[in-house]
């Protein structure tokens, strides 16, 4: 490997530099705050997990995107996190294991096997909010107000929301008795809204000509507020759990709606990312210009289970660094005092002070090259009249 070579990084793994370091801690950081105002208790889950653990209930996509390692002390398979959802509903059902609703929030790096639509990183540092513990559709607004207020305060201004729900796909084809291996077709078929492949499959299925016509007209079922009434006429007489989903997807856009005046809401009742585990409303937020979704997230009533307690959940999740890079966040100013290699004691306490009332403070070291400002300093001390000032630059 040549000299040059040892300084290039595996492919969709990046590191930031001044200042985007700092603008990203301090986006960091503002999040954690409102996440806490609204009651949401911060949890820092390990780095690797056995595989048995950090998998469940997450389907085949997951298992996929997670980088697999072998335990050196127990001979046992483990995994680099990929997705720090799972970790947050084994946190709540094992180890809290509350009666009240408890509200967790996360922050960190995961690590994915390849480059996915969601991000443009192989390791994205993963942002969200998990609230479990209640099943209404007040809990489902809760975390979209939370959406909403996480994009804000990242400086997106200029974004529209998604909303879905898996139950409708879900129990069409429970009534119309899919296989799993039908149902995983037809589930990819619906995910690229490929309308002749749709129609094939549901021929080859020998359905009954209404469970066609319902499974079919599902992707076609995207768009504007008409869609709802669109999606009961195509369904009426699917069934009262049909009804009731898309009686809570409305339910869940008017309360946004009223929450954030000019809020634009789309919906698209074939959207069934995370199908394998979510049980409800699923959304996403998007911005223009930007391909793919910032956030996403949804209801997944049953992932606490397999850890011997299952409460109603809802959560999101979104990528700081995309939050950040498409974000109208002001860059870092330039704000330090630059101080002399002087061995001064008078100079030696004024720095201490400076420094602990929060000042940025940078020594100058003798014979180095580069003056205050390129030290990203804007002041410096000087000495005048016997004492040291603070003087603009």
């Amino acid at each position: 490997m040549s000299e040059f070579n040892r300084w290039l990084l595996p492919e969709g793994i990046d590191e930031l530099l001044p200042p985007q370091a700092e603008r990203l801690e301090t986006l960091r950081r503002n999040l954690l705050d409102l996440y806490y105002r609204w009651g949401y208790d911060l949890v820092v889950p390990p780095l690797v997990e056995y595989l048995e653990s950090l998998l469940t209930g997450t389907g085949h996509e997951l298992d996929l995107q997670t980088f697999k390692i072998t335990d050196q002390l127990s001979g046992r398979l483990m995994g680099v996190r990929a997705d720090m959802t799972p970790q947050a509903a084994r946190i709540e059902a094992h180890r809290l294991n509350r009666a009240e609703p408890t509200r967790l929030c996360y922050l960190g790096s995961v690590l994915h096997t390849h480059i996915d639509g969601f991000a443009a990183s192989r390791s994205p540092k993963q942002v969200g909010a998990e609230l479990f513990g209640h099943a209404g559709v007040e809990s489902d607004l809760e975390i979209l107000q939370l959406v909403v207020q996480t994009l804000e305060t990242a400086g997106i201004a200029d974004y529209h929301l998604d909303l879905g729900h898996v139950g409708l796909f879900g129990a069409l084809t429970e009534q119309a008795g899919l296989s799993d291996e039908q149902e995983a077709h037809l589930f990819d078929a619906l995910q690229r809204k490929a309308s002749a492949e749709i129609d094939t499959l549901l021929s080859e299925f020998a359905l009954d000509s209404q469970y066609r016509r319902w499974l079919a007209g599902l992707a076609e079922l995207n768009g504007g507020v008409e869609v709802l009434d669109d999606a009961r006429r195509l369904l009426d007489g699917a069934g009262e759990r049909v009804m009731s989903a898309i009686e809570r997807v409305e339910q869940l856009a008017n309360a946004i709606s009223a929450y954030r005046a000019g809020l634009k809401v789309y919906f698209d009742l074939a959207e069934l990312r995370g199908y394998h585990y979510h049980t409800g409303v699923v959304f996403a937020a998007f911005v223009p210009g930007h391909g793919q979704e910032v956030i996403r997230g949804g209801r997944y009533d049953d992932i606490g289970a397999v850890f011997g307690r299952s409460r109603p959940a809802v959560g999101f999740s979104g990528d700081l660094r995309i939050l950040m890079a498409l974000g109208d966040t002001p860059p870092t100013e330039d704000r330090g005092i630059f101080a002399p290699a002087d061995a001064d004691e008078q100079l030696n306490t004024l720095i201490a002070n400076l420094r602990d009332q929060g000042e940025r403070v940078i020594r100058e070291l003798p014979g180095q090259s580069g003056e205050a400002r390129e030290m990203r300093c804007n002041r410096r001390l000087m000495r005048r009249g016997g004492g040291w000032e603070i003087v603009p630059i």
